[in-house]
């Protein structure tokens, strides 16, 4: 069948069955879905690219995505594309699961950790590895057949897909850990085994609407960060947003003596400019992202 032939390579077997028993999945044009998209991107591709053959940009590129595609299956994703070295990944739908943000999230972790036992492959092989950027939100979203007549194009579109595309570009402004940041959309859906840490409150360029952002740290049982670090730096962002700047930078002082990290490095920073510099009467804390 060719709607079978079309889903299995976005999609996990067992998902495909229940897909071709949900017939509006199949059918010409969209609907709106409560979804979770992610987005994952290569940092510097094109400088790694560069440096080695088409050959082996292709080999590795291919290694990657396949370890990247079975990961997002795992947890029941669907692969939405590839756009280069970007992937974009569907959590609830075409199959539907009231969990599909906590699914997302867990899907950037091992993403992460799959990633990591690549690099340590090509390092023994005497092959430069890479980074990638990951990007979450959950939101209303336009699902379906959004293709043509003469193509089948399973996709979603909308505002809440754009901006889960911005998040993983944050990743270049917040250099986190895990390189995961998440809308607090995301945030809101997720359980309490999954740990997170306020990052800012940013307006993304095109968008008015402020949205506050957080980094997906990992399980709760896998403790990234000393929980000493995380009081310190929760208690600088209080103090950050109620402009008591020399109290703040104190308090992020405090986290840096037990991690090194480059987001209270950075709000110390804010700090000591506010301080010179003082914000408008109006300031509400968010910061304005120039670039996408």
């Amino acid at each position: 069948m060719y709607v079978r032939s079309v889903f299995k390579h976005y999609l996990a077997e067992n998902v495909v069955e229940t897909v071709l028993q949900e017939a509006d999945a199949l059918t010409f044009g969209g609907q709106k879905k409560h979804l979770t998209v992610l987005f994952s991107d290569i940092r510097s591709f094109t400088t790694y690219s560069e440096k080695y053959s088409p050959e082996e940009v292709v080999s590795i590129l291919g290694e990657y995505l396949t370890e990247m595609v079975d990961v997002i299956l795992k947890y029941g994703g669907m692969l939405d594309k590839f756009v280069g070295d970007e992937i974009m990944a569907v959590f609830g739908a075409p199959h539907y699961f009231d969990d599909h943000a906590e699914r997302a999230c867990l899907t950037a972790l091992e993403m992460i950790r799959t990633l990591d036992k690549l690099k340590e492959k090509w390092e023994a092989e005497g092959r430069d590895s890479f980074d990638i950027g990951i990007g979450i939100n959950t939101g209303d979203m336009i699902v379906g057949n959004l293709g043509s007549k003469q193509i089948f194009d399973y996709t979603v579109i909308g505002d809440a897909v754009n901006l889960g595309a911005r998040l993983e570009g944050i990743n270049k402004v917040y250099p986190t850990v895990n390189h995961i940041i998440i809308s607090e959309y995301t945030k809101n859906e997720i359980s309490d085994n999954l740990v997170t840490r306020e990052l800012d409150s940013v307006r993304v360029k095109g968008k008015k609407k402020p949205v506050a952002i957080f980094e997906l740290v990992g399980e709760r049982e896998v403790m990234v960060y000393p929980e000493e670090f995380l009081m310190h730096y929760h208690r600088g962002l209080e103090l950050y947003k109620r402009r008591e700047w020399e109290r703040a930078i104190d308090e992020f002082k405090q986290a840096l003596q037990h991690r090194d990290d480059e987001i209270s490095k950075m709000y110390i920073k804010r700090c000591k400019h506010f301080i010179k510099y003082p914000p408008a009467e109006d300031w509400d804390g968010v910061f304005t992202l120039k670039t996408k």
